[in-house]
């Protein structure tokens, strides 16, 4: 029921409308998570997967909706802008939608004070930035751990490709599981909300004031990098959804094939800046 409360079609011309959205969703996956398993034994030790499957529960009837009203507008348009003019008020949904969870996320980790609730995303911070002292990171970062600094040790080059190669197995991954399981992409989109909410609460310190700059610190990056993810999890959808209606041998399919063509061309172009902003913009403006 609390998944259709709000109508998808009024965001259709009012994308701003899903970062609301998105802080409801966010909020209540936090907080139903907190209220009926934070004191089961055995669920609460998954807390941090379950929020996000909450997130995706809530957010598939926005990208069901969204992926098949793209996929008809794109029988009738071709060409690399007709094709962004198109897919766009999407894809600003797709974002606002994000920015919904991070928000949320951040504000609800903070005030909740629980790590068990982003387990799982504290985990994953750590295997990133600390792989060879995992435990001890997951020890430091949580709320009764202190706060560190790791630095890599790595160039900016070679940090430059390794992003650039990690981003690219996200988009492809993002693109599989939505073209097989069409609104699926929403479930890798949610995670890397919620990861990220973890690693600002971890900037932060999980000082609460602090959550406007730890957003301006992952976002510089973050937002043209989720971005591409959502044209690629857009464009997964539209072929599948391309491929039930029309069959492989349509001149539609033909056409909407084409447009997602050129919709994995722009993801790809925005993985690539984002890359850059990473490892070039976002460390002279965060020393």
């Amino acid at each position: 029921m609390l998944e259709s409360l709000i109508n998808p079609q009024r965001v259709e011309h009012g994308p701003w409308k899903m970062f609301f959205i998105g802080i409801v969703y966010a909020s209540l996956s936090l907080l139903l998570v907190k209220l009926f398993f934070a004191r089961d034994v055995v669920l609460s030790e998954y807390s941090g997967m379950i929020v996000v499957t909450f997130c995706v529960m809530f957010s598939l009837p926005f990208m069901f909706y969204l992926i098949k009203v793209e996929e008809e507008q794109d029988e009738h348009i071709e060409g690399f802008f007709s094709v962004w003019r198109a897919h766009s008020d999407a894809i600003y949904a797709f974002i606002w939608l994000f920015f919904g969870f991070v928000v949320a996320f951040s504000f609800w980790n903070i005030v909740l004070g629980d790590s068990n609730l982003f387990n799982a995303q504290l985990e994953t911070y750590c295997m990133i930035n600390s792989p060879g002292n995992l435990e001890k990171c997951i020890e430091l970062y949580s709320f009764t751990g202190d706060a560190i600094n790791i630095h890599g040790s790595s160039t900016a080059t070679g940090r430059l490709f390794s992003i650039i190669e990690n981003n690219m197995y996200v988009m492809i991954f993002t693109l599989i599981f939505s073209l097989i399981f069409g609104a699926g992409a929403i479930f890798v989109l949610a995670w890397n909300a919620s990861v990220i909410s973890a690693a600002i609460g971890i900037f932060t310190k999980y000082n609460l004031a602090e959550i406007p700059l730890g957003l301006l610190r992952y976002m510089v990056h973050g937002f043209p990098e989720i971005t591409a993810y959502f044209v690629a999890a857009l464009g997964g959808g539209m072929l599948g959804t391309g491929l039930m209606r029309h069959g492989i041998k349509d001149k539609l399919f033909l056409r909407v094939l084409e447009n997602v063509v050129i919709l994995i061309f722009i993801a790809i172009l925005i993985l690539i800046i984002a890359a850059f902003m990473e490892v070039y913009l976002t460390p002279l403006l965060f020393k």
